[in-house]
């Protein structure tokens, strides 16, 4: 465990994340007396806004949680209190003079720094911090993604990084491990007896992750055009849950444990290379179409031109090691889909025999779904015989058992991500923070992937808008015999 910081320094503090995650996760922390007393937050962006104006910035944003937690306005009041804006250009290092003037001495009390800027400007940011005397022994970095867009280039931001803050003061976000319910998959594989002796080959069929958006290009269009589903969902949030789900069993919940297993599943990953891609992977774009009952025009009509970007991404992969042999993960993810979600289906394996044949409908396997969002729950499907009397027996049927956070849970507030991420950010706690190694054996597969799509010539299908994407991705798990939890 690191020493709490007692200084934050928030890059972008006037940019959007910064006013619907940052700061209302920041607050919510203060509100529940979950910072530490003595804790100054200072912002940074171009703007001369100074602090008067960064506070009436934060006042704005936070308002809607004041009458939504019915909180008193005094406790608003001390949180702005804690707030200071110093401006400065994270393009020009020579720029940073009065940040180290303002924050200097309080290095020995450790700072943490939050980059919420470009990954473009991560060299010249760093450099800044190193002449203004900012990015000492105290200091730990927090990186937002993405980072980089294949790689070479993942590798060049690293190296720049490393230069000045090493591994163990590097802390990169993936803002989905922040989740409760993504916490929650640690604790119900290694904290319960039941599952973990069934969660290998040999008691697993096969495991679907998902990731559907409602949503088009939402003001994202010089970001998403340059990266597609791929690189923008699959390289990180859906790998990461992919490792988690894989992994063994760490010797301790510790930042290296933790992440030395997820590496191991990474790095087992079979590639999908050129041979492979055209029967695994499926890639979609998003034309025409409804969405929740409105019409909504097609990604190039959003764009304004055509593009070769996919919106909806549909893989097979699998992991090659001992647990995991011959156990398919079908990965979806895309944009302008049905509803939106985010779950984690472990599909068990069938009974080897069923000793009810003709007194119930088939019987069903045990499915463990996960929901990440929008409502967080886990939900285990098991097969119960049927209330009352039949002359024919017991005759069964599938029954849900929730641990719905909203029953087991009643007294918790729901949090947002970036809380629990900003307390272990603040602490010095690592593990919930994605590490170097994992960041690159992400990529390896994915760029394998790409270049799989470029040697084919393998361009997006078109699928309807409101719809699970082109019939492809239905085929993939079709195939197999499986079917899409949708």
């Amino acid at each position: 465990m690191g020493t709490p910081a007692n200084t934050l320094l928030l890059f972008g503090v006037t940019g959007d994340l910064s006013r619907r995650m940052l700061l209302p996760s920041l607050f919510n922390l203060d509100a529940d007396g979950l910072l530490p007393e003595g804790l100054r937050i200072f912002g940074t962006a171009r703007q001369p806004i100074g602090d008067e104006g960064l506070r009436e910035t934060a006042r704005a944003a936070l308002e809607p949680i004041i009458a939504e937690r019915g909180l008193d306005r005094a406790i608003l009041d001390r949180f702005v209190g804690r707030l200071s804006y110093v401006a400065a250009d994270a393009s020009d290092p020579q720029s940073f003079g009065a940040l180290g003037d303002a924050i200097r001495d309080r290095a020995s009390g450790g700072i943490a720094i939050f980059l919420s800027t470009a990954p473009s400007l991560f060299e010249q940011t760093i450099a800044g911090l190193e002449l203004a005397g900012l990015a000492g022994p105290e200091t730990r970095l927090a990186l937002e993604k993405p980072l980089g867009q294949d790689l070479a280039s993942s590798q060049e931001i690293n190296d720049a990084v490393a230069r000045v803050f090493p591994e163990d003061r590097t802390f990169r976000i993936d803002h989905y491990l922040g989740k409760e319910t993504v916490q929650n998959l640690i604790a119900l594989r290694f904290g319960n007896v039941l599952f973990e002796p069934l969660w290998n080959a040999q008691g697993i069929d096969h495991v679907q992750i998902t990731v559907s958006e409602t949503v088009g290009l939402e003001g994202r269009t010089g970001y998403f055009d340059g990266m597609g589903s791929l690189r923008d969902m699959v390289q990180n949030h859906m790998l990461q849950l992919l490792a988690l789900v894989a992994m063994e069993a760490p010797t301790e919940f510790a930042a290296n444990a933790v992440r030395d297993e997820k590496v191991k599943v990474l790095r087992s990953l079979r590639p999908i290379d050129a041979s492979l891609v055209a029967k695994e992977t499926v890639v979609g774009q998003y034309v025409e179409g409804a969405v929740g009952g409105k019409p909504v025009p097609g990604y190039a009509d959003e764009l304004g031109a055509p593009s070769e970007t996919e919106t909806f991404v549909a893989i097979k992969a699998h992991v090659d090691n001992w647990r995991w042999h011959g156990v398919p993960f079908y990965l979806r993810t895309g944009k302008r889909l049905p509803t939106r979600k985010s779950e984690i289906v472990i599909q068990f394996r069938a009974v080897p025999h069923s000793i009810f044949a003709g007194r119930s409908a088939a019987l069903q396997p045990n499915r463990l779904i996960i929901s990440i969002q929008p409502d967080e729950n886990i939900s285990l499907t098991m097969m119960a015989k049927q209330p009352g009397l039949d002359r024919g027996g017991i005759r069964l049927r599938e029954v849900p058992l929730d641990i719905r956070s909203l029953n087991a849970f009643a007294d918790v507030r729901k949090r947002i991500a970036y809380e629990r991420l900003w307390i272990d950010l603040i602490e010095g706690l690592p593990t919930l923070f994605v590490r170097r190694d994992e960041v690159e054996a992400q990529w390896q597969w994915i760029d394998a992937i790409r270049e799989g799509w470029a040697v084919n010539g393998m361009a997006p299908k078109p699928y309807a808008a409101g719809t699970w994407g082109p019939a492809a991705a239905i085929a993939l798990t079709e195939r197999d015999g499986v079917s899409w939890h949708d």
